[in-house]
């Protein structure tokens, strides 16, 4: 199993960043077995509640929300998906700072997911019951549990370190930390509860980021340098972010 989540982990760094970077905690700083609650009992009433939610969520298959999801189960190009939120798109090329914490921030992300994944060995919703999923089921996410959801780890991590560095524009780049979660439930690749849990995977680790010199070092120097990228623009397209917009404020079912 640690084989095929070395495979998958690569995609959770920036576009063109091959590996993690040296992770800023030292092993057994932040156990997520400790943070993550057990995913739900088969047969409870919230698992009961993730198959209905997995079942009427097939029915947005090809529709704008479906295209969103699609778009977001590309983790390397996360950031990308924060540039409305942002007021810019941040790239290698612009905020190589950004690009090379993150880097070193998915070191940290890999052992806080694959530790409870292999820990709780939930299944996959499209596991248990029949339904279309938003990507091609390859080895790695056939392969890998349901709970916690890395690509909701991923992104709501994501979008706690942008929204410290960008604060007056916290509450627009959260609202698409969660959206880049639910993607993966309109996706029917996780359970609902399976991103809530990836997100409280993310606020945990987070936390334990924050006791890091070398991270908030880091941190303060990326701050200024989305000043800057924010400052020089240019914004990101207009009719983008209307359309991306309209999207998210349609309720999901």
């Amino acid at each position: 199993m640690r084989v095929r989540w070395m495979i998958g982990i690569t995609a959770l760094v920036l576009a063109g960043c091959a590996t993690t970077g040296p992770p800023y905690l030292a092993n057994g700083a932040y156990d997520a077995r400790q943070a993550v609650s057990p995913p739900p009992a088969r047969g409870s009433a919230q698992d009961d509640q993730d198959r209905r939610t997995f079942l009427d969520t097939r029915a947005l298959k090809g529709g704008p929300r479906w295209s969103l999801a699609r778009q977001d189960t590309h983790e390397g190009r996360v950031t990308d998906g924060f540039a409305c939120a942002l007021g810019f798109t941040p790239s290698r090329a612009t905020t190589p700072k950004l690009a090379a914490l993150l880097k070193r921030v998915a070191g940290d992300v890999r052992p806080a997911v694959s530790a409870p994944k292999r820990h709780y060995k939930r299944k996959r919703p499209y596991q248990v019951d029949h339904g279309p999923v938003c990507v091609r089921s390859g080895l790695v996410t056939a392969l890998t549990s349901d709970y916690p959801s890395g690509h909701a780890t991923w992104g709501w991590t994501v979008g706690l370190i942008l929204a410290r560095a960008q604060p007056d524009r916290a509450d627009a780049i959260l609202e698409r930390a969660r959206a880049f979660g639910e993607s993966r439930v309109i996706c029917g690749v996780h359970n609902a509860s399976s991103v809530e849990a990836g997100r409280v995977n993310a606020e945990g680790l987070v936390k334990a980021l924050e006791a890091s010199p070398d991270f908030e070092a880091d941190l303060a120097a990326v701050r200024a340098e989305l000043d800057a990228a924010r400052a020089a623009g240019p914004a990101p397209d207009a009719a983008r972010c209307e359309a991306e917009a309209k999207v998210l404020a349609t309720p999901v079912p």
